[in-house]
């Protein structure tokens, strides 16, 4: 499964903090090992989080045995992909700083919904989410739950994923956990119940082990053989999936208790105090067609329930007919549902004031003839759905009733339409349902537009508390960004009218309309021309047989022990004898060599498999001349990651000479008339915004080149700099260039470069005109990485060719103008543009 642009923003995150973070804990076990009491002082995950991500803050955590324990966030909206995430975070976890394939990985879900959804996608061997694992382990994953036991060999030879529902433990203490009662069937990750001075050796290393008995006593400590003592035992990777939800601190507590060796956290609304490595926004969500947009509201004003579900009905069909005809054209199969929240569904509660599941079901049978087949009920007693597949085209289902059952972790992208007949004063109102009909089916847009939006039908409450009822949802799935795009169909007082609106140019800046032209990058192909495409005009062209993986051999390999083997050293002689005669030490390294799997993941970056193939037997056979082939096996994921660096780092170097090339050969052209595959600014914008961006002094913006500017497409730091160009003397016109649709410029890596702003200054010869272009990239400080760097060098090759172009001899309209690129950061960008403004 291809990652969206934004979720490979969160694993370029996550890959940059693991590097620092390998590096930090190999200084941190150095210095551990010369002196000891120094290195108790040394917090290695801080020192990564600062070098890798600028920031200053670092909530800092131990596990129990009060080790060091890397504790992260990725702060990911609903639909966005958290548990796809997950599983690549638990491949580059393994792999860059566990240095290792196999291993335990303790996977923490707050809900019995999110439960079965989770297991039920990582137990299925089709299932992207399973092929993820099963690449990361060599196709070695095992997936457990509570109650299925698993032994030392499960552990060393497979990746284990143990799926644990905790519930907070706010309301009981460890001793009610089952997790912590003796089993009696883990009695291979212990020593021998009269082995007491094993059993010591053991309690000395892993100090948190809950045990029978006391150490004065006659019989001594015997170590519980319990799940719980295993985890601790085994120091797991732990994935908390909705942590934020669910988890109290004495919750958090036990899971520190169980020795993590890692904690990844993934929320749609990080607690306070977590470390929050990086933010995904809704914006960016839909902006890769992962969302429904527009949010359309209607607040039936009837104080009848029934002309709220009638309305529902009617949106319900009209959905259906356009998502027939949508099929008919493409094939792709959509059968929109609705969701309706009622007051009550319990069997004896029918009868009252309250509206009842059995009430909505029977007006939908009696008053608009729906098919009972078509209406399930969805409840703490009865659940029409499980086991359904609702995305089948044998699944009747179109309306699901329900009190609470489907407020957390149900995941239905035909859920179209939200339908709240319940009163608004309560807790379970509107906020957590929200998120349920967002997600757009197959994350692809169907340019249907009322395919492409969601639909909230509620009755009896006021306009301002189902604004903030809705926003408050939308906040609690991360997605508060969004909230401006909650459009009223019913024009009700007090709610944002937020309808499409077409904007113009200011009045003073009309005579630019269809005139701004930006060069770009295009092939010559014959007498035409067209944009510089990379997998084409520069991947292809890259001789792979030229790359020089050579310095994979000044790699340092280990010869220690994984964690699994170290375990046994508290065992006497005489058992370790046992272990090795039963066969449970027979290898010495939890890896093998195996050529093929090295292909495949190096293949992500060499396209040609026969070439994979060649490269990684080429890197065996460097490092064979160091080590033996036990060492490589044992290093072996490592080996990979160290060979997909060096190997990203020469495609990047011969990317650039092709790209360079093509520009020296002139088939490679920096144009800007629009018939060469220039870009012309747009003469008119669509925009839907609650809040217009506006001065410090609350004065409007003044020369931004349309009269509006949403506040919402824009980020603090933009936000800084749009209000200091906006303040310029010199300056007579900016425009902010939204990513992903406006101008970009296509150099020699894969990713687009999409500049924030585009920005001319007052001509000094001529009245209301221009002289110079400027095109701006804002970065954070602390994005000062290899990938600035780059943009960086583009903006600067984009300068060159600039300055050898006499525009006008190009284009008429056109004349004396010039363009200048820059990448500007936040301490700097006042002098950066002072300096333009000259």
């Amino acid at each position: 499964m291809k990652l969206k642009h934004y979720q490979e923003k969160v694993i370029k995150a996550l890959k940059d903090y693991l590097g620092e973070l390998d590096i930090a804990r190999n200084e941190y076990e150095e210095m551990l090992a010369i002196k000891p009491n120094l290195a108790k002082h040394i917090n290695f995950p801080k020192d990564a989080w600062e070098k890798s991500t600028g920031k200053t803050i670092y909530h800092s955590k131990t596990n129990s045995l009060n080790e060091p324990l890397p504790d992260i966030y990725l702060k990911v909206p609903t639909g966005g992909g958290k548990t796809l995430l997950a599983c690549h975070s638990i491949d580059l976890i393994q792999k860059s700083y566990l240095k290792k394939q196999t291993g335990l990985i303790l996977w923490i879900v707050p809900s019995t919904q999110i439960y079965r959804q989770t297991i039920s996608a990582l137990k299925d061997r089709e299932h992207p989410y399973r092929q993820i694992l099963d690449i990361s382990s060599g196709g070695r994953t095992l997936i457990k739950e509570k109650t299925e036991m698993f032994n030392r060999l499960d552990v060393e030879e497979n990746l284990m994923v143990l799926m644990l529902m905790l519930p907070s433990a706010n309301r009981q203490n460890k001793e009610t956990l089952k997790v912590f009662r003796d089993a009696g069937g883990y009695t291979d990750f212990f020593p021998a119940e009269d082995n007491y001075p094993a059993q010591e050796e053991l309690l000395k290393k892993i100090t948190n082990l809950d045990c029978f008995g006391e150490k004065e006593e006659v019989f001594q400590r015997q170590i519980k053989t319990s799940l719980g003592n295993t985890l601790k035992v085994l120091q797991p990777l732990v994935v908390i999936d909705e942590g934020h939800r669910a988890y109290g601190e004495n919750a958090r507590n036990t899971v520190r208790n169980f020795n993590p060796s890692f904690i990844l956290e993934l929320s749609a609304t990080p607690p306070e105090g977590s470390n929050e490595l990086v933010k995904i926004t809704g914006r960016e969500l839909h902006e890769e067609e992962m969302i429904k947009l527009d949010i359309h509201l209607t607040n039936k004003t009837s104080l009848d329930w029934k002309d709220t579900m009638l309305a529902s009905f009617e949106k319900q069909n009209q959905l259906e007919k356009l998502a027939k005809e949508y099929e008919e054209n493409t094939g792709e199969y959509i059968r929109p549902i609705c969701l309706i929240q009622v007051e009550r569904t319990g069997k004896d509660q029918r009868g009252s004031d309250f509206i009842h599941a059995e009430d909505a079901k029977e007006y939908l049978i009696k008053q608009c003839n729906v098919p009972e087949t078509h209406i399930a009920i969805k409840s703490s007693e009865k659940d029409d759905i499980e086991g359904i597949d609702l995305f089948s085209k044998s699944c009747d289902i179109r309306y699901i009733i329900t009190k609470q059952a489907l407020q957390e972790g149900w995941d239905c992208s035909f859920a179209y339409i939200l339908t709240i007949l319940t009163n608004p004063g309560s807790a379970t109102g509107i906020t957590q349902l929200v998120g349920r009909i967002l997600r757009q089916p197959k994350a692809i847009k169907t340019k249907v537009k009322e395919l492409d939006e969601c639909y909230i039908f509620t009755f009896k409450p006021n306009a301002s508390t189902l604004v903030r009822e809705i926003k408050n949802g939308l906040e609690d799935e991360g997605l508060g960004d969004i909230a401006g795009r909650l459009v009223n169909d019913e024009g009700g007082e007090g709610i944002d009218n937020l309808r499409e609106r077409e904007i113009q140019y200011r009045p003073g800046f009309k005579k630019f309309e269809g005139k701004i032209y930006l060069p770009k990058f295009v092939i010559q192909e014959k007498d035409s021309w067209r944009d510089l495409i990379f997998e084409v005009d520069i991947l292809s062209e890259i001789d792979w047989t030229k790359i020089d993986i050579s310095e994979i051999a000044d790699r340092t390999l280990t010869d220690k022990k994984s964690k699994e083997q170290e375990l046994t050293l508290g065992l006497s002689k005489e058992e370790k004898d046992l272990l090795e005669e039963t066969g449970r030490l027979e290898t010495k390294g939890t890896l093998e060599i195996d050529e093929a799997f090295l292909a495949r993941q190096i293949s992500e970056i060499v396209p040609n498999p026969w070439i994979c193939y060649n490269l990684g037997d080429k890197a065996i056979e460097l490092l064979s001349k160091k080590y033996d082939r036990e060492t490589i096996a044992s290093n072996f994921v490592f080996i990979i990651e160290e060979l997909k660096k060096i190997l990203e780092k020469q495609k990047n170097i011969f990317a650039e000479s092709v790209f360079k090339k093509l520009v020296n050969k002139k088939q490679l052209h920096f144009f800007l008339i629009s018939d060469k595959g220039g870009f012309v600014l747009p003469s008119r914008i669509k925009v839907k915004s609650n809040k217009q961006l506006i001065r410090n002094d609350n004065t409007p913006i003044q020369k931004s080149l349309f009269d509006y500017v949403p506040e919402e497409n824009i980020n603090e730091l933009e936000k800084s700099v749009a209000i200091y160009l906006d303040e310029q003397e010199k300056l007579l016109w900016w425009y902010r260039n939204m990513s992903r649709q406006d101008y970009h410029i296509q150099g020699w890596k894969k990713n687009k470069i999409y500049p924030d702003f585009v920005a001319a200054n007052k001509s000094k010869t001529k009245k209301e005109d221009y002289d110079t272009v400027f095109v701006l990239e804002t970065k954070g400080i602390h994005l000062k990485n290899e990938d600035t760097k780059y943009k960086q060098d583009v903006f600067a090759l984009c300068n060159e060719l600039g300055a050898k172009k006499a525009w006008k001899e190009l284009f008429d309209e056109f004349p004396d103008h010039d363009f200048e690129f820059q990448v500007v950061f936040e301490d700097e960008w006042q002098n950066k543009i002072n300096a333009m403004m000259q």
